[in-house]
């Protein structure tokens, strides 16, 4: 009994320390890093771009993520403050929020690779449909889709007793927790990370299809003069958003295998019979997978710093007030 309590209780610390200090300091840079983030591709130069309106979209999706279940998350595991087991319609609204901006996150993601796509394509008809007027419509469209999506959440949310004296917000046991578990896998674990790798290799062949374009000799009122090339190169901004996008695309997959793995593993024990301190186990589990799916939109903003020369320059002109 005393190994069991010592067990339950470093659990139990050992989640408390990650959220109190872990928790507080990536909301910190967090929030510099999509603060950052959102000035600089707000600025002229790379405002042109379609794929930046994406990236607005996804770094106000990260802020509201860090600031509403993120924190609620930390308040709760870090501090002993639990706002969700206070009330039903919020512990509800909570859950609503967190499902819905954990795809909106990697959705708009998504939706800006795609845009890199169309516009390495080598096809001029295909790089047109980059567009701001495209963006917007794609952006409306998907997030008015997820809100109803995810309505479902509004509905099956509960307070349940995980443990003994150890309380939740979440789903009760049963058919929709199956579903649960088995749409996170299929839209987190499979449909998501798969469409980021096609999209990202999509986008490197295109490149290297545009450099492979060489300036041909044509032979013209008696001399050679050379033809334009029909697949003007990427301006060097459009290379540098691929390049930002590729980076996002590797650590957000990086980061986020944790959780498939832990969906995949509670699936596969879900009728095994488990002890108190397996089950604090699991929820220790949960919630370091949890952290660790925020730490991409954390630190995009410090990416972009390394890969990006034109993303370092706009934030010189931004903290020097150009």
């Amino acid at each position: 009994m005393s190994s069991e309590y010592d067990s339950i209780t470093l659990i139990i610390l050992s989640q408390k320390y990650l959220y109190q200090f872990g928790g507080l300091i990536l909301i910190i840079i967090g929030t510099l890093s999509c603060t950052m983030s959102l000035i600089v591709f707000s600025r002229n130069i790379l405002r042109k771009s379609a794929c930046s309106t994406y990236l607005i979209a996804l770094n106000i999706s990260n802020i509201i993520t860090m600031y509403l279940p993120f924190l609620i998350l930390v308040l709760d595991a870090g501090y002993n403050i639990h706002p969700t087991l206070y009330s039903l319609i919020f512990c509800r609204f909570n859950l609503y929020v967190q499902f819905l901006f954990d795809i909106l996150c990697p959705f708009y993601m998504i939706l800006a690779s795609i845009d890199r796509v169309l516009i390495t394509s080598s096809n001029a008809r295909t790089r047109q449909r980059s567009t701001h007027h495209f963006a917007y419509i794609c952006i409306i469209s998907g997030t008015l889709f997820w809100m109803l999506f995810q309505t479902h959440t509004l509905i099956f949310g509960s307070i349940i007793e995980y443990a003994p004296n150890y309380f939740l917000c979440y789903f009760q046991s049963g058919a929709y927790l199956v579903f649960i578990a088995y749409y996170a896998i299929l839209i987190k674990a499979i449909l998501v990370p798969l469409l980021l790798i096609t999209c990202g290799l999509w986008s490197v062949k295109n490149i290297r299809t545009l450099r492979r374009v060489r300036v041909a000799p044509v032979l013209s009122m008696n001399r050679i003069t050379t033809a334009t090339d029909p697949h003007p190169l990427l301006r060097a901004r459009d290379r540098q958003l691929v390049r930002m996008l590729l980076i996002d695309i590797i650590i957000y997959i990086i980061f986020n295998w944790a959780v498939s793995v832990f969906l995949m593993y509670q699936q596969a024990t879900q009728y095994t019979i488990k002890s108190s301190v397996q089950n604090l186990i699991e929820v220790f589990i949960a919630s370091v997978s949890t952290f660790s799916n925020h730490i991409p939109f954390c630190i995009e903003c410090y990416t972009n710093l390394i890969v990006s020369k034109t993303f370092r320059n706009e934030v010189k002109k931004v903290l020097l007030c150009k």
